[in-house]
């Protein structure tokens, strides 16, 4: 009988279902989108049930799509968008409010109160979570949840209320309520995990007023979750076995297991992620993270996160309307005039790291009459790029480690163009692999090594790469980087 592995990676804009099988080759894949609610403001929600219900219908997808015997089904991993936060009822299962998502900086006045009223709560929060106190994670989002919600403060200080990440959400529906577990990956992201004792921070949570009674059991990336039937849908349950963010799961998947190595996520936003190995290093405009805790054994990253990476090519898309698919982009970037000194700064809401400004705001600057339609696309490519480089060299610069080498994956690492400037404005070799689902591929190996159906060399060992190397003259590379930073400096609060 085949052994098969279950991925789901539960991302911003969808949830896809991954089927692998006992070589760790992708034999098929299902997506389903979810709706996106934003105001005026630009608040950010999902329906978590929604997204729970897309979980159960892609796995069916799967089946029904490849056609395979559900017995056949060993093992599930889940990875999954962090630092998106959400609270639900502890016996109902139902959630009291959205899911507030990573992007919504709807916290920033909860973490200006705290910085207000407590002298020492930067500097406390960085030292004992690796973080900027930021409405960026997943803290203020939760606390934002309990202020607002009637009842929902009451609720959670007599421990009736869960609050959690997508990952809970998930492992708690799936095991329907028995277990509400969370892994080392997303623990560390919500603003409230003490990375150097590896444990919930009491003094941090209580910043927030968010009760350590109401957080999930903190559980080794590839520990036991418990099972699942998927609602019913197998005739059998299997466990789940595996669980990642989804930048630390594509950590994993590129094979960045050791110190040194680092990645870039080009998703909605970007992860750029570096193994630090078994001692955090705390960064002063990156931050310090925990990769994974696997075979019993923790590793530490340093990150810098940007909120609007392939975002701007959907924004191209459908608010602009300049182009009709993502794949435009690419063709009129090499159209564009190399002489327009055009630059775009997506700071829709605020910008990330390394510049940590909520407050910011976008600029399309530069333009003179050679700036047209393939102009502005080429500098929504552009700062993409830019955007990257400014995180890896602040990485460089942090752990004293040179970057030789950028590991990347996602969607928007298919134009050739990106990738080539990207190698030319880092001054640095990318490597895009074969395979495109790195998130879920990282949860899903990490689940199948677990089980014993797959060798942890060897899975990795099997990956194709293409190479992009910088041809760039250095002289070009400073002026359009200058150009790039004079433009961040006009937005900057």
């Amino acid at each position: 009988m085949n052994k098969y592995v279950l991925g789901i990676d539960q991302s911003t804009q969808g949830t896809k279902g991954l089927l692998f099988d006992e070589k760790g080759a992708l034999l098929c894949r299902a997506d389903l989108p979810h709706k996106q609610y934003i105001d005026e403001r630009g608040w950010v929600e999902h329906d978590p049930e929604e997204i729970y219900a897309n979980t159960l219908q892609v796995v069916k997808n799967l089946i029904e799509k490849t056609g395979i015997d559900k017995k056949e089904l060993s093992v599930l991993g889940i990875s999954n968008q962090r630092e998106t936060a959400l609270v639900w009822d502890r016996k109902t299962g139902k959630p009291v409010y959205n899911a507030v998502v990573w992007q919504c900086a709807r916290g920033s006045d909860i973490c200006k109160k705290i910085a207000a009223e407590h002298e020492n709560a930067e500097k406390l929060v960085r030292s004992h979570t690796g973080l900027q106190l930021s409405p960026y994670f997943s803290a203020a989002k939760i606390a934002w949840v309990l202020q607002n919600v009637p009842g929902a403060q009451e609720k959670a200080d007599r421990s009736e209320l869960c609050c959690g990440t997508i990952d809970s959400w998930l492992v708690y529906k799936l095991t329907e309520g028995r277990e509400f577990r969370t892994d080392y990956s997303n623990a560390s992201r919500t603003q409230m995990f003490n990375i150097g004792e590896l444990a919930w921070d009491p003094e941090v949570c209580g910043l927030f007023g968010i009760p350590v009674s109401c957080l999930a059991e903190v559980t080794d990336s590839d520990g036991e979750y418990g099972i699942t039937d998927f609602d019913g849908y197998l005739d059998a349950p299997i466990p789940i076995r595996g669980v990642l963010g989804d930048s630390h799961g594509a950590l994993f998947g590129q094979g960045c297991i050791e110190t040194g190595m680092i990645k870039t996520t080009y998703g909605t936003g970007s992860s750029i992620m570096m193994n630090i190995g078994k001692k955090p290093v705390y960064s002063k405009r990156v931050v310090t993270s925990l990769a994974w805790k696997l075979n019993g054994e923790v590793n530490y990253v340093l990150e810098g996160n940007i909120n609007y990476t392939g975002a701007v090519i959907t924004w191209l898309k459908d608010d602009l309307k300049l182009i009709v698919s993502p794949g435009e982009t690419e063709v009129l970037a090499f159209e564009a005039n190399p002489k327009d000194h055009a630059y775009l700064v997506p700071a829709f809401t605020g910008l990330g790291a390394p510049y940590w400004d909520s407050e910011a705001e976008g600029i399309l600057t530069g333009m003179t009459r050679t700036t047209k339609r393939a102009e502005i696309v080429r500098a929504g490519l552009d700062c993409i790029a830019y955007q990257i480089t400014d995180v890896v060299k602040a990485m460089s610069e942090e752990s004293g480690i040179a970057i030789g080498e950028l590991r990347v994956d996602g969607g928007p690492t298919k134009n050739k163009y990106l990738m080539q400037f990207q190698s030319d404005i880092a001054d640095v070799t990318v490597r895009v692999p074969s395979a495109e689902e790195l998130s879920g591929i990282g949860a899903a190996y990490a689940a199948g090594i677990a089980v014993g159906i797959y060798n942890r060399e060897e899975v990795f060992g099997q990956m194709r790469r293409t190479k992009f190397s910088p041809k760039m003259d250095a002289s070009e590379r400073d002026e359009k980087y200058q150009g790039w930073k004079k433009a961040v400096v006009q937005v900057l609060s």
